[in-house]
C-alpha cells in the first residue's frame, strides 16, 4: 500500500480543505421527534404508509436518470419527495412474481447500480425479468424537497445538472493537477525521500487550481455550513496523516490565501443549508413509502418484493426485519440479498472505525454534514494518478483491476452525496457492543433476527475493508440456519472484491450476478 510523503501531507490537507468548500446539495431542513424509554421499545410502529396522491411519474427525465422512467414519492408529513428510478423488464425474459427493490449504501445515488450499459446491475436485473427500482433516499441523488409537486420536475432537472456540471468539473481539475507536473523533470518515488522535490512550484500549482475552483464553486455555500464543514474536515485530515506536522512558510502562506478566498465567497451567500435526519428516518419513512409505491405500481398478488441493499441499503433491510420481528408482523418481503452489509462491526477491522472519534454528539452538534462527495472529488487526482499518494482511498472502493478506469473515475465522481452528521452517529454504534441501535440508544437491531422468517443472501467482497467478511458473517449467523446463504466472493490468487466490486466490478456479471440471480429465482417462484 502507499504511503503519504512527508512534504506532500500538507498538500493533501489542503486538497481537503478546499473540499469542505465545494458543492453540497441544497436541501432544507426535516426535523425529527423521539425518546424511547425501554431497550425493546421503538419510537413508532414500523408500518407503510400509503400516501401517494402527491406522487407523480416525471413526463421527462433529467439526463442524468439512465432508467426507462423516473418517479416520485412523497414521504408522509414532509416536503420530501424520494427519487424512484424505475427499469421495466425484458419481454425476452421469464416473468417474474415480484419487483424488485434496490437500496444504495450511506451517501450514495442510484448511479452506483447503473454506471454504464455495460456495467448496470439495474439493468442486468431487469433483463433477467424483474421490474427493477432502485430507491434514493432523503438527501441523494435527484431526491428532493419541495412544497408544491409541480415544482418536483424543475428540481429534477436542476439537481441532475448540479451534479453532472460537478463532476465535470471535478474531472476537468484531475486532469489539469496531475502531480507528475507540477515538478516537472523530478521523479518521484512513494514512501521514499524525494530530494528534489521543489515545494515552490507546488504551491503555485495548487494555489491557482484551488483558486479556479473556489471561483466556479462559489454559489455553492453558506457562510455558516462552510466554517462547520471545515472544522470536520480538518479532523478528517488530522485521522489520515497523523504525526505529519511539518509546515513549511510557503504551504502557511497557501493556507492563509485559500482561507481568505474561502470566506470572501460564502459571505455572498444568505442560506443555511441543514441536514437533520438520521437511519431510523430512512427506515421508518423513506423506505415504506418506497415499498408501498412500488407495491401500488406493480402489484405482485402476495404483496410482496424482492430487495438487494449494498452497504447501508442491507443495513436497512436488516433493520426492517428485525422491526417486524420485534413487532411480530411479516415483512411485505419474499426475499433478501444484501451486499457488504453488517449490523455488528465489533468483531472487524472495518476501515470505518477511524470515523468513530467524529461521532461524539457533543462534537458533532455543530458540524451537521460530511461532505463525502467533495472529500471523495478532491482526494481523486491524488489517488488516479502518479505519485498516486493517495491510492490507498481507491482500495476502499475497489481491488485493484477490479473497475475499470472510467468506470471508477464516474463511480467517485458522481455517485457520492453529503452525509448528515446525526446518521453518522447513528450509524457508529455498529462499532460498539451490541451493534447498530435505533435514535434512542435502547433498541439493538441485531437482537431479533433470529425470529424472521424472510430468506436472506449475504455476500461479502474478500478484500472488502469497509465491510470485512467477518462482520458479514456476524450478522448473517444471526439468522435461522434454514433461510440464510452466506458467500464470499474472491479467490486466494485473484481476482478480489473489494466493497464496491460486488455491484460494480468488471467480473460481477460472471460471478456475483448469477448468484444473486439464482437465489431471487428461487424465492420468487416459492
Amino acid at each position: 500500500m502507499a504511503t503519504i510523503h512527508p512534504q506532500f501531507s500538507l498538500e493533501i490537507r489542503s486538497a481537503l480543505r478546499w473540499a469542505s468548500s465545494s458543492t453540497v446539495y441544497l436541501l432544507g431542513p426535516i426535523t425529527t421527534t423521539a425518546t424511547l424509554s425501554l431497550r425493546h421499545r421503538t419510537t413508532k410502529p414500523f408500518r407503510p404508509r400509503a400516501a401517494f396522491s402527491s406522487s407523480v411519474k416525471l413526463p421527462t427525465k433529467p439526463p442524468l436518470c439512465t432508467a426507462d422512467e423516473l418517479h416520485y414519492v412523497t414521504v408522509p408529513n414532509s416536503d420530501w419527495r424520494l427519487a424512484l428510478w424505475r427499469y421495466f423488464p425484458s419481454p425476452q425474459a421469464p416473468k417474474r412474481n415480484h419487483p424488485l427493490l434496490l437500496l444504495s449504501g450511506v451517501g450514495t445515488n442510484a448511479i452506483g447500480y447503473d454506471l454504464s450499459p455495460g456495467c448496470s446491475f439495474a439493468r442486468h436485473m431487469s433483463g433477467e425479468g424483474y421490474e427493477t427500482w432502485i430507491l434514493e433516499v432523503r438527501g441523494a441523488g435527484l431526491s428532493t424537497r419541495v412544497s408544491d409537486l409541480k415544482d418536483v420536475q424543475d428540481s429534477a432537472h436542476e439537481l441532475s445538472h448540479q451534479i453532472e456540471s460537478t463532476a465535470k468539473a471535478a474531472a476537468k481539475e484531475a486532469k489539469a493537477t496531475d502531480i507528475a507536473d507540477i515538478a516537472p523533470g523530478v521523479s518521484v518515488v512513494v514512501g521514499e525521500a524525494a530530494s528534489a522535490w521543489d515545494e515552490s512550484k507546488i504551491v503555485a500549482r495548487l494555489t491557482a487550481t484551488f483558486m479556479r475552483l473556489s471561483e466556479r464553486l462559489s454559489g455553492f455555500l453558506s457562510e455558516g455550513l462552510g466554517n462547520q464543514i471545515r472544522e470536520l474536515t480538518q479532523r478528517l485530515v488530522n485521522l489520515l496523516d497523523d504525526g505529519q506536522r511539518s509546515v513549511s512558510p510557503q504551504l502557511i502562506d497557501l493556507q492563509e490565501r485559500l482561507t481568505s478566498t474561502i470566506e470572501d465567497f460564502q459571505k455572498q451567500l444568505d442560506l443555511i443549508i441543514k441536514y437533520d435526519w438520521d437511519f431510523d428516518n430512512y427506515l421508518e419513512e423513506d423506505v415504506p413509502a418506497a415499498i408501498e409505491y412500488v407495491r401500488a405500481q406493480c402489484k405482485p398478488k402476495d404483496g410482496k418484493l424482492l430487495a438487494i441493499g449494498h452497504s447501508m441499503g442491507g443495513i436497512l433491510l436488516y433493520a426492517m426485519l428485525s422491526r417486524c420481528a420485534f413487532e411480530g408482523r411479516e415483512p411485505c418481503l419474499a426475499a433478501v440479498a444484501t451486499l457488504a452489509s453488517s449490523l455488528d462491526y465489533t468483531s472487524s477491522d472495518s476501515a470505518l472505525k477511524l470515523l468513530i472519534p467524529l461521532a461524539d454528539p457533543a462534537q458533532a452538534l455543530s458540524v451537521p454534514v460530511v461532505p463525502l462527495g467533495a472529500l471523495l472529488a478532491a482526494a481523486y487526482p491524488l489517488s488516479s494518478r502518479p505519485p498516486y499518494v493517495l491510492s490507498w482511498l481507491n482500495d476502499l472502493i475497489s481491488a485493484t483491476d477490479m473497475m475499470h478506469p472510467e468506470q471508477l473515475e464516474k463511480l467517485v465522481l458522481n455517485n457520492f452525496c453529503t452525509i448528515p452528521a446525526k446518521l453518522l452517529i447513528q450509524l457508529t454504534t455498529a462499532f460498539r457492543a451490541g451493534g447498530l441501535r435505533d435514535r434512542s440508544g435502547k433498541f439493538y437491531y441485531k437482537d431479533h433476527l433470529s425470529r424472521t422468517s424472510v430468506p436472506v443472501l449475504a455476500l461479502a467482497g474478500d478484500r472488502d475493508l469497509i465491510c470485512p467478511p467477518v462482520a458479514v458473517e456476524d450478522t448473517a449467523k444471526l439468522f435461522p440456519e434454514n433461510l440464510v446463504t452466506y458467500k464470499v466472493l474472491g479467490e486466494p490468487d485473484g481476482p478480489h472484491y473489494a466493497h464496491y466490486d460486488l455491484v460494480g466490478g468488471r467480473l460481477a456479471v460472471e460471478q456475483v450476478y448469477p448468484c444473486i440471480t439464482e437465489f431471487l429465482s428461487h424465492h420468487d417462484s416459492a
